[in-house]
């Protein structure tokens, strides 16, 4: 079960004692809970009751402040029968507001679609049922549910935070005092207030900025390696990877999203989450500060007061910033889309040329490489200075709002200190106090360039989940059926095979590849054998009808290209299993045996061997992996074409020795392959331009 998957067992709870405690303020039986809170309560139960979907990372935030309001609510409500010295370390009632009032929020803004779309990234790292180790102090490593580590940690980590705000507000007290026993030339309260305030909440609030940094890398490594391993799971399950290619070209670049896209998304969350909640927090703190502040102002000339003044010019100054912010930033979204794509593009394109190397030079096709290479990068170059073009106006934007700041509030507050309705303290403390309210309200306007870029990773995490979604649905509603059978043949009693466009290329009736039977498959190019190959597999999706395989057999294709792992050479030789699964004897015999004896003495050399060995001796490589595998069918796709005859002879040789029990149906244009296989079936081209499968005699 999904944690706090219901609300309304706390949304009942809420609104009852909210209700509890406006009767009681009403009648005048209990006075601790002010009017406003307990509206707020009200408000907060009838948003949660509200039907609809909310993710799992954003249920966590309504139900953590929904928690903080009961708490708060029942301490209110029990004041009069505490103890003195606890109803002295009580929190104001403004507490109990806030509570209900960032719930509310919470509420608001996962309905929003935008933040609903950036917290479902978040959401299946919340909802998980894993359980993972976990290091703590005294208790050592122990066992427990992901989910509820990252609750709790993200849950302290909150906490913190807001204890730092009230930290910030107790500091902005010691402000007001400290500078008017320095102004009142009062020597004993400037000490006093400096060693016995100042010192200890100082080194409370440094041990809190300590403890918070240490949750948080615990926090973001392990959301982080859990969303990695998740992200990769489902990109590699079952041929994810491979069939992302049929989805239009929607998916550029799945690696740059795994290992960069992933952090930055679970960087930016938490610090953008994270610093609003701070910000917000600041925000109602200091905005009470400011209007009791302004309650004792009048506008400097005459009597005229009005309520919040100081709040209110906050207000419109910070209001009035955003707006411009967004006026000028908004381009950058689009921009930082566009440059993360290029920068991933031009990153493969070298990726490519190191991986292709060889043939490149052979063909001389540098000139051609330079020229692909300098038009990807003259993209990254334009785009840059498209984005240079809005950054430039933004940055003078924010420096000069930035500067502002520290001079704004003096000329806002100092009017009042020279007509004396406060005192240099009081002034002190409301220009604090006014850049407090001014900072959090300007959250959006210090972070403009930061969300463009976020909103950039966003859409391609989350295109980038959507797009193997729309592969895994596209296997799951494949039409060609593998059913596994009880009989020793594979078995194709009528099977279509289809390009990723739709059009069909083959019609294959009654054909069976017989087990113990060498196999020869032929016909012209794009007649479909390969494609048949991969339906076989299971990893072509397109077609329709059914392939009757042995259950429980194993099968191995070996395609023309053979896939080499960078890492040792041990490594590359046992994949697909795990370096360290076959003896060291077995790869030496299978080395020997598909005549690589050069690489013996190389087991243990990590390098990327795909660029060290050609493409003949990559082809005996992955032969001999199979010779290690001893699978029940063997499928080479052309897999020994860059041999010359007698070594491909040898290397068929080294399979019926090795591999007796094997299976062997291969695809290959050379007449010298026939002496290797018992039945040669050639795909024909029939009516309605459709291949089909035909027996042809062995010997033509």
């Amino acid at each position: 079960m999904r944690p706090f998957a219901s609300l309304r067992f706390l949304a009942l709870a809420i609104g009852a004692l909210s209700l509890l405690a406006l009767g009681l303020t009403l009648s005048g039986v209990n006075a601790n809970v002010p009017v406003y809170v307990a509206a707020a309560g009200l408000a907060l139960a009838a948003g949660m009751l509200v039907p609809s979907q909310i993710g799992a990372f954003g249920r966590f935030f309504v139900v953590f402040y929904g928690l903080g309001y009961l708490g708060l609510i029942a301490i209110f409500l029990a004041q009069p029968w505490l103890p003195e010295a606890i109803q002295n370390l009580s929190p104001p009632p403004l507490t109990g507001f806030t509570a209900a009032a960032f719930g509310l929020l919470a509420i608001g803004l996962v309905r929003i679609p935008v933040i609903a779309n950036i917290f479902a990234i978040a959401d299946p790292y919340f909802e998980t049922g894993d359980r993972r180790p976990i290091r703590l102090p005294f208790f050592g490593t122990v066992t427990a549910s992901e989910k509820w580590i990252a609750y709790i940690l993200l849950g302290i980590i909150i906490l913190i935070n807001l204890a730092q705000v009230g930290i910030s507000v107790k500091l902005s007290f010691w402000g007001r005092d400290w500078i008017d026993s320095i102004q009142n030339k009062n020597a004993p309260e400037f000490w006093r207030l400096l060693f016995q305030v100042w010192v200890p909440w100082v080194a409370v609030l440094i041990a809190s900025n300590v403890v918070e940094f240490i949750l948080l890398s615990v926090f973001k490594i392990r959301w982080r390696s859990w969303t990695t391993t998740r992200l990769i799971a489902r990109w590699l399950d079952k041929g994810t990877h491979y069939r992302l290619q049929f989805n239009g070209g929607a998916v550029d670049n799945p690696d740059q999203r795994i290992q960069e896209d992933v952090n930055k998304y679970i960087s930016t969350t938490y610090s953008l989450t994270i610093s609003m909640i701070s910000e917000l927090s600041k925000l109602i703190s200091f905005s009470v500060i400011l209007w009791g502040l302004s309650a004792a102002l009048s506008i400097p000339g005459t009597d005229t007061k009005v309520p919040g003044l100081l709040f209110w010019m906050a207000l419109l100054y910070a209001g009035i910033g955003t707006l411009i912010a967004h006026k000028i930033g908004r381009r950058l979204i689009p921009l930082n889309f566009q440059q993360e794509q290029y920068e991933a593009n031009f990153r493969f394109s070298l990726a490519r040329l190191r991986e292709y190397a060889e043939p490149i030079a052979l063909l001389s096709g540098e000139n051609a490489e330079k020229e692909t290479l300098g038009q990807r990068f003259s993209l990254v170059i334009t785009n840059f200075f498209r984005i240079v073009g809005v950054q430039k106006w933004l940055t003078a934007f924010t420096q000069l709002y930035g500067s502002s700041n520290s001079v704004i509030p003096y000329i806002v507050a100092a009017p009042f200190y020279f007509v004396g309705q406060i005192s240099f303290g009081v002034l002190n403390q409301t220009a604090g106090a006014f850049s407090r309210v001014d900072a959090a309200l300007s959250f959006f306007i210090d972070r403009y360039a930061t969300l463009a870029d976020y909103k950039a990773v966003v859409d391609r995490l989350s295109g980038f989940d959507k797009s193997i979604d729309a592969a895994i649905a596209q296997r799951d509603a494949t039409k060609i059926d593998r059913k596994p059978v009880g009989r020793a043949d594979i078995h194709i009693p009528a099977l279509s095979l289809a390009l990723p466009s739709g059009k069909v290329i083959a019609d294959i009736r009654d054909v069976t590849l017989r087990r113990g039977e060498r196999t020869l498959l032929v016909g012209p190019s794009g007649s479909g054998k390969s494609t048949l190959f991969r339906a076989i597999a299971g990893i072509w999706p397109f077609g329709a009808g059914t392939i009757e395989q042995p259950g429980g057999k194993s099968v191995m294709l070996l395609p023309q290209r053979p896939y080499i792992p960078i890492g040792t050479l041990r490594g590359a030789i046992s994949y697909p299993a795990i370096e360290g699964v076959h003896a060291d004897e077995a790869i030496l015999r299978a080395l020997d045996a598909v005549h690589l004896p050069a690489l013996k003495g190389r087991l243990d050399e990590e390098a990327n061997w795909s660029q060290i060995l050609s493409g003949g001796e990559q082809q005996r490589l992955a032969v001999a992996r199979a010779l290690l595998a001893k699978p029940e069918w063997l499928f080479l796709d052309e897999a020994t074409a860059a041999l010359d005859e007698p070594l491909e002879e040898a290397v068929y040789a080294a399979i019926r020795s090795n591999l007796p029990e094997t299976t062997i149906v291969s695809i290959g244009h050379r007449s010298s392959l026939i002496d290797n296989h018992d039945r040669r079936i050639e795909m024909r081209l029939g009516a309605e331009d459709l291949y089909s499968i035909a027996d042809y005699p062995v010997r033509a």
